[in-house]
């Protein structure tokens, strides 16, 4: 099978283009690069912008995994604009090309910050979706888009991703496990800003392993799963962080505790994707972790800029303005 990636060379696709490879699947990637690349040799990478592709382009591909987009709060709050365009825009566009072109199936990556701000509630996906702030609002919509071109001939499948964390050749340290890691190494201390919020955490292994259990399901299978390794609270993720470094490094790691407010608050329930897809998590927030400490020398510099996705968006918006 051959299979395309728009957004292949990033946090995600890293991991996940060599997991498909190994499988046998033929991947080419989408991308632009913003992130360099850190593909295994001999990718094919189509560097070409999303809105610029056509139903010629896709004619080869049997499925098509969208994971480009901006990836969080910080991007979609610094350029509400563009978060719409490439959040929401693009995948429909996308999606309805790969449609007119024969492609069989496509695999959206969601996000829970859909469900925005809950109390002590266990979300599955027939919960309201009511998040008030443009990248919740931005990937429901293009959630939406993909999921309305669904029929007898063409799959669609959205994967409402937890929090994604854990290491990847394209590391990222924006993330709340990576982040925690980064400030208790560097700096001996993790800072919490609010204890009892609920995050659902997806390790980026378990990703890759929801990603290949969509591309596998039967062609007569779509719609919405939510994915996620475990639900924790923010507290309970700097205690394990702690815990965790202490026990295989030695180090003591201090953690203070604040109150501070947050938008987001939700845990959710991946039975529907068990059930559906045979999506079984494997790895939780200790395994995640460990994996950090195993693989630190390959990002040991805390303060690169291109670990932040933020940071990078930020160069090529002024870059395009220069």
């Amino acid at each position: 099978m051959k299979i395309l990636i728009a957004g292949g060379a990033g946090y995600i696709g890293s991991t996940l283009v060599p997991r498909l490879i190994a499988r046998g699947y033929e991947v080419d990637v989408l991308d632009l690069l913003w992130f360099g690349n850190h593909l295994p040799a001999g990718t094919r990478v189509i560097d070409k912008d999303i809105f610029d592709v056509g139903q010629d382009d896709l004619g080869e591909y049997e499925q098509v995994i969208f994971l480009a987009g901006l990836s969080n709060d910080p991007m979609a709050e610094y350029s509400p604009g563009q978060n719409f365009i490439s959040n929401a825009a693009a995948p429909a566009y996308l999606a309805y090309i790969a449609k007119q072109a024969g492609v069989r199936r496509f695999v959206y990556a969601g996000s829970c910050s859909v469900y925005g701000y809950t109390v002590n509630e266990l979300y599955d996906e027939n919960s309201p979706a009511n998040c008030g702030y443009p990248y919740g609002i931005s990937k429901l919509q293009g959630e939406n888009s993909i999921m309305q071109l669904v029929d007898e001939n063409f799959s669609a499948i959205s994967l409402r991703q937890g929090t994604v964390c854990g290491y990847s050749p394209r590391m990222r340290l924006d993330l709340v496990i990576n982040t925690m890691f980064k400030t208790a190494m560097s700096q001996g201390e993790i800072t919490v800003n609010n204890p009892a919020i609920w995050r659902p955490i997806l390790s980026i292994q378990d990703a890759a392993d929801a990603y290949t259990r969509a591309i596998e399901v039967d062609y007569e299978i779509s719609g919405v799963f939510n994915v996620a390794s475990g639900n924790y609270t923010v507290g309970e993720i700097a205690d394990v962080v702690m815990d965790v470094i202490s026990t295989e490094l030695g180090q003591k790691i201090n953690v203070t505790i604040k109150h501070i407010s947050d938008f987001r608050n939700y845990k959710v329930t991946v039975e529907k994707a068990r059930n559906i897809l045979s999506f079984k998590p494997k790895r939780g927030a200790e395994q995640i972790v460990g994996e950090l400490i195993r693989h630190m020398d390959d990002f040991k510099d805390f303060n690169n800029p291109n670990y932040y996705n933020i940071e990078v968006f930020k160069n090529l918006k002024a870059g395009s303005k220069a």
